[in-house]
């Protein structure tokens, strides 16, 4: 079963916008559980323009599924997630200034540096993620240095599914088996969506989980956010006849 993980920042902008606690971001990560998320992820910038220390903090003992935080190993960073101890941190290679993550880390690049973020994480018992771009060679030094798993970065497959859907998911294939083989689990994510993620689903061998923030929570504008997860559960072929 591919498990959906629900990335809430969004949320946080929009309480943020007001200064209040409305949207209560505690709150929806508790209901996106209750319809049945497999998982909430967060993403706290050193700005906290969206996800604040403090609700990291929070949703540490509000959630029972599996917690990931993601985010650049910066030393702030660090002490807040090795605090915590989440199931998951999810390591991206994010400038504290970009709106969104644009690109997987240069693993063979900054390999030293990688490998001592990694054993600093694990030693703390929590499972690691590399965000990566679809490229074996940077998902075998990734396994090299003691990653458990790659993200992979899946904006080129949405930017091209409608025109040519069999060639832009092909080498997310390849990266997926190669990582499977490397011993690495598999999770995915940015710009996944309705009208892209059954595709990529059906079509991805050994795929643990998704993360998926933007366009579920737009969707959720129309749809609601127990309607809106269980559809994004249905695209990932899960049983929402609960």
């Amino acid at each position: 079963m591919t498990r959906l993980s629900v990335n809430i920042n969004k949320v946080a902008t929009l309480r943020n916008a007001r200064g209040e606690n409305v949207p209560d971001v505690v709150e929806f990560a508790r209901d996106c559980e209750r319809f049945g998320a497999q998982g909430i992820t967060v993403h706290p910038r050193p700005d906290e323009r969206h996800i604040t220390r403090r609700d990291a903090l929070d949703l540490k003992d509000a959630v029972s599924v599996e917690y990931n935080i993601e985010g650049y190993p910066a030393p702030d960073f660090i002490k807040l997630v090795t605090g915590i101890r989440p199931a998951q941190v999810t390591l991206v290679p994010d400038a504290p200034s970009q709106l969104t993550s644009s690109s997987g880390w240069d693993v063979i690049g900054n390999v030293d540096f990688l490998r001592e973020i990694v054993k600093t994480f694990k030693d703390a018992g929590i499972r690691v993620s590399i965000f990566v771009a679809p490229d074996v060679a940077q998902i075998a030094k990734a396994a090299e240095i003691g990653a458990d798993r790659i993200e992979l970065y899946t904006k080129p497959y949405a930017d091209n599914y409608a025109d040519d859907r069999e060639n832009a998911i092909a080498p997310f294939v390849t990266a997926s088996v190669a990582a499977h083989e490397a011993g690495l689990g598999v999770n995915a994510g940015h710009d996944l969506n309705l009208k892209n993620l059954a595709y990529f689903h059906d079509t991805i061998p050994y795929l643990d989980e998704v993360s998926i923030g933007h366009a579920l929570i737009s969707d959720a504008l129309y749809m609601g956010i127990h309607d809106t997860v269980r559809a994004y559960l249905r695209a990932l072929g899960n049983n929402t006849d609960l």
